[in-house]
């Protein structure tokens, strides 16, 4: 039997059990004016093996080297069953799993497709026409695999020069982290120090997608044309409500590190947008500016 279903999004944090979150998005959405609190012990190891071991209930709960077993059989599933069942010819298993390993290094970043496929030649020199992998995409992207962070096109007050292009975004970060050979325990040394940010911010933005759906609100990025403003996670609300949030490796947060959401309220006049860092810290707090610090491990829905 399949094991995992192709249409369930992962679970979140704050569903795994393994937390004790105090504060709740829906409510800092529907009024981002209020005070926060919370402690937690949960610290980056601890995120380690979050991503490590996988929101899919099907996964989750195993052992170290049995969730890396199935993680891997799954990965081997989606290319030789999954997309030849749903109507993709892969001539080169090979190769498209080079270019899975390609999207997985570019978790949380906008690279083009284009430098995906540079990244994708083998040794051989082989690399699969652009075509190919467009249908790659689109059918990943069906089966719920890849799970990209559409650029935000707010509807007024509109900050100019944005970009539209995702950002790149596997549906479980522990998917990404097998396909980049690591694991809990390699992704704290030297070489998985390169992807640590960029799978907590994918571990965050899968908890932020599941927080966002239980409150009607959509999640985006945004990013100006020249890439001198950036906000990781943009969310809009069905009554238009709108929050912006960077998510930081750090436990302690400075000035440095809201300049972006700063300049998000600068162009969102007349609004009074919801702006929070989620970080790795262990209090959650309110700064005198108003934007709030949300350790990731006390956010719920």
């Amino acid at each position: 039997g399949r094991i995992l279903s192709l249409r369930m999004r992962p679970m979140a944090l704050f569903e795994r059990g393994l937390t004790q979150p105090s504060v709740s998005l829906g409510a800092l959405l529907s009024d981002p004016d209020q005070a926060v609190e919370g402690r937690t012990d949960f610290a980056l190891p601890d995120y380690c093996r979050a991503i490590a071991r996988s929101g899919f209930p099907g996964i989750m709960g195993k052992s170290a080297e049995v969730t890396q077993e199935l993680l891997d059989s799954y990965l081997r599933l989606i290319v030789d069953r999954d997309l030849p069942d749903y109507g993709a010819t892969v001539r080169r298993p090979e190769t498209l799993r080079r270019w899975l390993a390609a999207y997985a290094a570019a978790s949380s970043q906008t690279t083009s497709y284009a430098n995906l496929l540079d990244a994708t030649t083998g040794g051989d020199g082989s690399q699969p026409a652009k075509t190919t992998t467009i249908a790659y995409r689109d059918h990943l992207t069906a089966l719920w695999i890849l799970d990209p962070v559409p650029g935000w096109t707010p509807s007024s007050n509109a900050p100019k020069r944005l970009q539209q292009a995702p950002k790149h975004q596997l549906a479980d970060p522990a998917l990404a982290m097998r396909l980049l050979n690591l694991n809990e325990t390699t992704l704290l040394g030297a070489r998985g120090q390169k992807f640590l940010g960029q799978l907590f911010e994918s571990l965050a933005v899968l908890s932020l997608r599941v927080a966002a759906e239980a409150n009607r609100a959509r999640v985006y990025h945004l990013r100006t044309r020249n890439g001198d403003h950036e906000v990781d996670i943009i969310l809009e609300g069905a009554n238009g409500e709108i929050a912006g949030l960077e998510v930081k490796l750090a436990s302690a947060i400075d000035d440095q590190d809201v300049k972006h959401l700063h300049w998000l309220r600068s162009q969102l006049p007349g609004q009074n947008p919801l702006l929070a860092v989620i970080s790795t810290g262990t209090q959650a707090y309110r700064r005198p500016d108003g934007i709030y610090v949300i350790p990731l491990a006390l956010l719920e829905a």
